[in-house]
C-alpha cells in the first residue's frame, strides 16, 4: 500500500503549492488532491506500482512493501544489474532518476527489463515514466563523462519459484504479534473500502515542516558522485531535461523581500542570514518542487534555462539577491527592503487601511 507522510509533502508547506506529480503519474487515479490541499488515496484501486514514490520530490510518498533506500544498498552490494518487475521491484518507475544515476555510477551498468511493459495495465503512465527516467539519467551520465550505461531490453524475467500474490491477506497469519495482526487487518479494510483517505497535519507533521532536510535519494546521489572522477569539462545542460534539481534567477527589482521563498523551501536550498539581508541558493540541495515559485506573488524568482554539471561535483552557494536592512520610521522594527522605503510593509498596510 501507498502511505503519505503529510509533514514531508510539499503541499503541506503552502496552499499555493501546485505540486501534483503523484496525482498525474497514478495509473489508476487512486490519488487525487483533497480539500485539505494534501493528496487523498483510494487504497482499493491502488496497485502498489510505486510510481508516485518515484516522482515525489520530497519522498513524502512511500510504499509499505518496498523501501527505495534499502533496496538501493542491497542492489549495489549484489552482483545483479537487472531491474525487473518480476524480480526485485514492484515497477521500475518506483525508482527516481537520482536512484538510477547513483546505481548506474556504482554498478557501471544497469539493465531495465521492459519485456512486460507492452500490454501492462499501468503502462499508460508508468511505461512513459520509465522511458523518461532512462532518457534523463543517460543524458546526465553522458554530460558527466561517465562510462556507465543503462540499457533497455525485453528480457521477460521469470522466477523459478512461485511468487505469492502481493495482496494475499493470508500472509497476516505469519505475523508474530496481535498488534501487527490488528494493524494488518486495518490495512486490509482500508484496501477493501472504495473511499478516498483524507490526510491532515498532526503535531508530528508540523514538527517536520520546521525541519530543513534533503531526501535520502539526494544523499545517495551525492555519495555516489563523490566516488567518481570529476569530468575534464563541466558541461552546461538543458535545464528542461533535468527533473530533480535546478538553477534559479532572481529579479531583484521585482522582489519585495517578503522572505516567503526561503522560509517554505523544504531542503534549505534557499537561505538567508539572521538579518534577512540576502537570498542565497544552493542548486545541489534544490529538489525542483517549485514551491518557491508558487508562493512568490511578484514572480521574481524564475528557473534558469540551463544547468551546470559542475554543481554535482563542486556545489557552490549562489547569491540571488541582497537587501538593505533598515529600521521602520513608524514601529521601529528592523526590516529588509530593496527600495528606499523607511516604512515596513505591515505599517504600510495599516496606513492604507486607515486612509480608506
Amino acid at each position: 500500500m501507498i502511505a503519505l507522510s503529510a509533514g514531508s509533502c510539499v503541499r503541506s508547506l503552502s496552499i499555493e503549492s501546485e505540486c501534483n506529480n503523484c496525482e498525474l503519474v497514478c495509473p489508476t487515479d487512486a490519488i487525487v488532491m483533497g480539500v485539505t490541499n494534501l493528496p487523498t488515496i483510494n487504497s482499493s484501486v491502488c496497485v502498489s506500482c510505486g510510481a508516485c514514490v518515484g516522482v515525489c520530490p520530497s519522498e513524502a510518498m512511500r510504499l509499505e512493501e518496498f523501501d527505495s533506500t534499502n533496496f538501493f544498498f542491497d542492489f549495489v552490494e549484489s552482483e545483479d544489474t537487472l531491474l525487473s518487475c518480476r524480480k526485485n521491484v514492484p515497477c521500475i518507475s518506483v525508482l527516481s532518476v537520482e536512484h538510477i544515476i547513483s546505481m548506474a555510477i556504482l554498478k557501471k551498468e544497469l539493465l531495465f527489463d521492459m519485456g512486460y511493459c507492452e500490454g501492462c495495465d499501468i503502462a499508460s503512465t508508468c511505461h512513459k515514466l520509465i522511458l523518461r527516467n532512462h532518457e534523463e539519467a543517460s543524458y546526465l551520465l553522458e554530460a558527466m563523462q561517465s562510462d556507465a550505461l543503462i540499457k533497455l531490453a525485453n528480457i521477460c524475467y521469470e522466477d523459478k519459484e512461485t511468487t505469492p500474490k502481493r495482496r494475499d491477506f493470508l500472509n497476516a497469519a505469519s505475523l508474530k504479534t496481535v498488534r501487527n495482526e490488528k494493524h494488518s487487518f486495518k490495512e486490509e479494510v482500508k484496501k477493501a473500502s472504495d473511499e478516498l483517505e483524507e490526510h491532515t497535519l498532526e503535531k508530528i507533521d508540523i514538527a517536520l515542516l520546521r525541519k530543513k532536510d534533503i531526501p535520502e535519494k539526494r544523499k545517495l546521489l551525492f555519495a555516489a558522485i563523490k566516488r567518481v572522477q570529476k569530468p575534464s569539462v563541466f558541461h552546461i545542460v538543458d535545464a528542461s531535461e533535468v527533473t530533480f534539481t535546478s538553477q534559479k534567477i532572481m529579479d531583484e527589482a521585482v522582489c519585495t523581500a517578503c522572505q516567503m521563498c526561503y522560509r517554505v523551501c523544504p531542503t534549505g536550498a534557499l537561505t538567508s542570514d539572521l538579518k534577512n539581508s540576502k537570498i542565497d541558493f544552493d542548486p545541489f540541495l534544490c529538489i525542483k518542487c517549485h514551491i518557491c515559485h508558487d508562493v512568490c506573488e511578484p514572480k521574481a524568482i524564475t528557473l534558469s534555462s540551463s544547468y551546470n554539471i559542475k554543481e554535482f561535483f563542486e556545489p557552490e552557494v549562489q547569491n540571488l539577491a541582497a537587501f538593505r536592512v533598515v529600521k521602520c520610521d513608524e514601529c521601529s522594527m528592523i526590516f529588509s527592503t530593496n527600495s528606499t522605503d523607511k516604512i515596513c510593509n505591515r505599517c504600510k498596510d495599516e496606513i492604507s487601511i486607515k486612509n480608506k
